[in-house]
C-alpha cells in the first residue's frame, strides 16, 4: 500500500496505472488509471481522463471521469458534466453538473 505524507499532493497523470490500494494524508489528483481502492483524508481531484475501478474515500472531491465503485466523501462532492459514476454515493454535499451520469443511489447525511 502506497502512503504520501500529510500535506503533500499525489498525481497519477494520465497514461499512468495503478494496481491496488492506494492510501494518503494528502491532496490526490489522477488522470490515469486506478484499480484497487483509493482513500485520503483530504481532497481528491479525478480529471476527465480518468478511469478508476475503486471504493473511494475522500473528504472532499471534484470528479470529471469515471468511477467504477462506491464513492464516500466526508464533506462535499461535485460531479461535472464529463463525470460519469458507477455506484452508491454518500456525501454531505452534492454538486452535480447537466451531463453527468450516475448510476446508483445516492445517500446525503449532512452534517449539523
Amino acid at each position: 500500500m502506497a502512503h504520501a505524507q500529510a500535506g503533500s499532493e499525489t498525481i497519477i497523470a494520465q497514461g499512468v496505472k495503478v494496481e491496488g490500494d492506494f492510501k494518503s494524508n494528502g491532496d490526490i489528483a489522477i488522470d490515469g488509471e486506478l484499480n484497487g481502492s483509493l482513500a485520503t483524508v483530504a481532497s481528491l481531484h479525478i480529471g476527465e481522463s480518468a478511469v478508476i475501478h475503486a471504493e473511494v474515500s475522500a473528504k472532499n472531491a471534484v470528479i470529471a471521469g469515471v468511477i467504477v465503485g462506491n464513492i464516500h466523501v466526508e464533506d462535499g462532492l461535485q460531479l461535472h458534466a464529463s463525470s460519469n459514476v458507477t455506484g452508491d454515493i454518500v456525501t454531505s454535499r452534492l454538486s452535480i453538473a447537466e451531463g453527468a451520469v450516475v448510476n446508483g443511489r445516492i445517500s446525503m447525511n449532512g452534517k449539523e
